[in-house]
């Protein structure tokens, strides 16, 4: 299935003009060779104004983007794995409170550090037991070893958890690993950016008694219509694979980073509920219209409009901002002004990141410059696919929000 557009833009409040601008401004990213190729969607009130694609999905190979294109979505899997915990929380299986050694035992007496180096860490018992909500808002004090910020990302990757796992690594050994090393940060008190989400993947598991691969197969992607969503590519759906690029230091220009793409080609040995999942434009449009529409899509609802509400509103102690928590490290979004639900982050108030959008708006994105918004204030959806490593490397997020904010002129 591919998107296409199904309402002229004035039709939904966007001046045709204005918002055509946005395949010039991105088409120069391509024209200069930054990236290989893109795929954007808009969306209001349900309908389409905007969809396009611009360049290549594999430049070697000369493949254009197809609306069909499987994307890595890296960290946008974090969603669709928050969801599925919290369909669990609906019936009644846990508590946001709970503490995760519960299920997980292995997370009963964590540690967390207070000063020393790597090969020589001081430790204490942490007071706070990591919880599920601090799971789902990146408060539980776990961390990422390719974060490179601090001296227990820098244990993570002596352990062999750098930007992917060891080879043969499963879920629960992964959890198991993590659980020996300490925390970043006692739980509730900050946030940081970590392997948090590939826990509650592993929640998921032990709660629900099935693999995490299994649960969201069964009860968040089929039920969604979400068929293109999956771990890996194979047989003629590798050849509908964009591969992935990185910026050549100098110059800019994107070339391909097989060393990450490749990955994507092969069942893995962990699903990663952090980072695993390769999706379409189509897919993940249906994720979106369903949290747009609180929960539910074509007559199937997998959480109460409730639910989605309040996973979207700020749930960081005291109500602060990700500038005012943050532990430093990488984040897939901008910090000023910006609050963390159960799963997204959440714009408190757009100004002090300069950039518009709306009060309430929630959202993230991938490590290979991939991003969505949901805004139920103006009924609007975005979507953002290309393949270029790291995130950080142009301001595309924030381009496409003043390219889209622009032009709503009803």
């Amino acid at each position: 299935m591919s998107l296409q557009r199904s309402v002229d833009p004035d039709q939904v409040g966007f001046d045709p003009a204005r918002l055509a601008r946005i395949d010039g401004h991105f088409g120069r990213y391509v024209d200069a060779g930054l990236l290989a190729g893109w795929q954007i969607v808009v969306t209001r009130r349900g309908e389409i104004p905007y969809a396009s694609t611009y360049g290549v999905r594999d430049r070697e190979a000369g493949a254009p983007v197809d609306p069909d294109t499987l994307w890595r979505i890296f960290s946008m899997t974090k969603p669709i794995t928050s969801v599925a915990a919290m369909m669990l929380w609906e019936e009644g299986r846990f508590q946001l409170t709970d503490e995760i050694s519960r299920w997980l035992p292995e997370f009963a007496d964590v540690r967390v550090y207070q000063r020393g180096s790597a090969q020589q860490p001081y430790t204490v018992p942490a007071v706070e037991p990591i919880r599920v909500w601090h799971l789902l808002s990146h408060t539980a004090g776990l961390t990422y070893g390719f974060l490179q910020t601090s001296v227990v990302d820098g244990l993570y990757r002596a352990a062999g958890h750098d930007l992917f796992w060891p080879e043969g690594c499963d879920l629960a050994g992964a959890c198991a690993t993590w659980a020996r090393l300490p925390l970043l940060f006692e739980p509730g008190t900050a946030w940081g950016y970590s392997v948090a989400t590939d826990v509650l993947g592993r929640l998921v598991e032990v709660v629900s008694g099935q693999s995490l691969d299994a649960f969201l197969a069964e009860r968040v992607l089929g039920p969604l219509g979400m068929t293109d969503t999956r771990w890996w590519a194979e047989g003629a759906d590798a050849q509908r694979l964009a591969a992935c690029y990185t910026p050549m230091p100098g110059t800019g220009r994107a070339v391909r980073v097989d060393a990450v793409g490749d990955r994507a080609l092969v069942k893995p040995d962990l699903f990663s509920g952090g980072g695993g999942l390769l999706s379409t434009a189509a897919d993940y449009h249906r994720f979106t219209q369903f949290l747009l529409r609180g929960g539910e899509l074509d007559g199937v609802r997998l959480l109460g409009p409730r639910t989605v509400r309040f996973m979207a509103r700020n749930h960081l102690p005291g109500e602060r901002d990700l500038a005012a928590l943050s532990t430093g490290g990488f984040a897939e979004t901008t910090l000023e002004g910006i609050g963390f639900g159960l799963g997204f982050a959440v714009v408190q108030d757009p100004v002090p990141s300069r950039v518009p959008s709306s009060v309430g708006e929630f959202y993230w994105g991938g490590a290979a410059s991939t991003a969505f918004w949901v805004d139920p204030v103006e009924e609007i959806t975005a979507l953002l696919f290309t393949q270029l490593v790291p995130s950080s490397t142009y301001p595309l997020r924030a381009e496409l929000r003043q390219l889209v904010y622009s032009a709503l002129v009803d």
